[in-house]
């Protein structure tokens, strides 16, 4: 039977088995929603210019393929407000439960989309929609899953299990890369475009039912339960809400936030979406090497997430997370000279050491976000903080690529895009450490 130590009420202290219950549930879920995410990443970058947005210049048709892609970015925020809103109020299962439901609709209805030969001007304006609800459910669904997973971690290794809720990301990366690898192996080039790249979107149907059953069929924890009375209650006495009080008292938490992870978003869409259009588009490279390679430099985060987690857990969150943003900064430009001589093996080192930069933030991001704002508030505060930095880095990076590559004629100006951002993390990372150290002294 699962007792809770003596020294601890059992709602701050759940067994080890509750706990691997809530973070592995969690982790399926971000898991599920990443994976139905990329695959409109992937599919912007090879298909999708051509079938709904067709054009001369086929850098145009990218160009509005890959804005169609950084709309989802832009409704980000609006999913974590309202989530946060009412998971800091009702909990964060029923939040977590209704993202996944609209991302897994919104995935299938884009793999069942007519394109705009079929259904002409209506065909990119639905897939602008589909895209925005994706944007929503993703951004109302990171909090929820890592703050399940955060709130229930044991003494000392919040930042261990916040990472299994970021794994969701490479898992997502490897799952969606390996479907469109699949897809393109048993399809001819034809077949692929007509119908083969809707099959990764169709799966959506499964993830959809699986998450459904975890997070629908199974009951919450005592404890869970608890803490929703417990915030209820707290409703009752209080006016306002938690998003009056980050705007009025916590904004400048969540700018910093922002401004400390945008590097890392924008560098990760610019390794797994810009640079597969580049490649394949610019250096002329093999589409299914391309993929492989970028599948691989997935599968080393998920070693790296956890480990850069567990150190952040011993030697603090700001010191590991400052290095992966340093690291980023130096590493830009060696990056895009690599992937310019279009060789396979230099474009698997240079975004492979670039993913362990990227893994490095990544990892200790969750529970330092968690920590950044108190209970009352940290879904609300964390959700905005994150969806942000996603707004102004991930949302904007393969389109900000295309076109910075088309008026200069070289990636140096991309790898200067990167060191910008870089900069702006280091400050806004400098500034959060001059702040914890205040609070500590005070």
């Amino acid at each position: 039977m699962d007792t809770a130590p003596s020294s601890a009420p059992p709602a701050t202290a759940p067994a080890d088995r509750r706990r691997r219950r809530v973070a592995t549930a969690a982790a399926l879920a971000s898991a599920v929603e990443w994976y139905d995410y990329f695959v409109f990443g992937i599919a912007a970058a090879l298909v999708l210019g051509d079938l709904y947005f067709p054009a001369d210049s086929p850098s145009a048709g990218v160009l509005a393929a890959f804005a169609t892609f950084a709309v989802g970015f832009l409704a980000r925020p609006v999913g974590g407000i309202v989530a946060g809103q009412l998971g800091d109020k009702r909990g964060r299962k029923p939040m977590l439960v209704l993202a996944l439901t609209l991302m897994g609709l919104a995935t299938v209805g884009i793999g069942l989309l007519p394109t705009y030969e079929t259904i002409g001007v209506a065909a990119p304006v639905l897939l602008v929609l589909l895209r925005v609800l994706q944007g929503v459910a993703v951004g109302a669904q990171w909090g929820g899953a890592m703050l399940m997973a955060t709130e229930y971690a044991p003494e000392g290794r919040r930042g261990l299990y916040g990472s299994l809720v970021q794994l969701g990301v490479p898992i997502g990366v490897v799952t969606a890369n390996t479907v469109f690898l699949v897809a393109g192996a048993v399809t001819s080039d034809a077949t692929f475009a007509s119908w083969g790249w809707r099959v990764p979107f169709l799966v959506g149907f499964l993830v959809l039912g699986l998450a459904w059953y975890i997070h629908a069929r199974v009951e919450e924890t005592p404890d869970f339960k608890a803490a929703e009375r417990a915030l209820a209650e707290r409703e009752k006495g209080e006016s306002g809400s938690p998003l009056g009080t980050i705007l009025r008292h916590h904004l400048g938490t969540v700018l910093l936030a922002g401004g400390s992870f945008a590097v890392n978003t924008a560098t990760f869409y610019i390794v797994i979406t810009g640079v597969l259009d580049y490649a394949t588009r610019e250096l002329a490279m093999e589409r299914s090497a391309v993929l492989t390679v970028s599948l691989c430099v997935s599968l080393t985060q998920l070693v790296l997430i956890p480990w850069a987690a567990s150190l952040s857990d011993r030697v603090g969150r700001l010191r590991v997370y400052a290095f992966g943003a340093l690291g980023l900064l130096v590493w830009a430009v060696p990056m895009f000279l690599l992937i310019d001589t279009a060789s396979l093996l230099w474009l698997a080192v240079g975004t492979f050491v670039a993913s362990c930069f990227l893994s490095i933030m990544y990892g200790p991001q969750a529970a330092l976000f968690a920590e950044l704002f108190t209970a009352e508030m940290r879904y609300t505060g964390a959700s905005l903080g994150y969806q942000i930095s996603a707004v102004i880095g991930g949302g904007l990076a393969p389109f900000v690529m295309v076109l910075l590559l088309e008026a200069t004629g070289t990636s140096m100006s991309v790898a200067g895009y990167i060191m910008v951002l870089a900069v702006v993390a280091l400050v806004s990372i400098r500034i959060l450490a001059a702040r914890a150290t205040s609070a500590g002294g005070s």
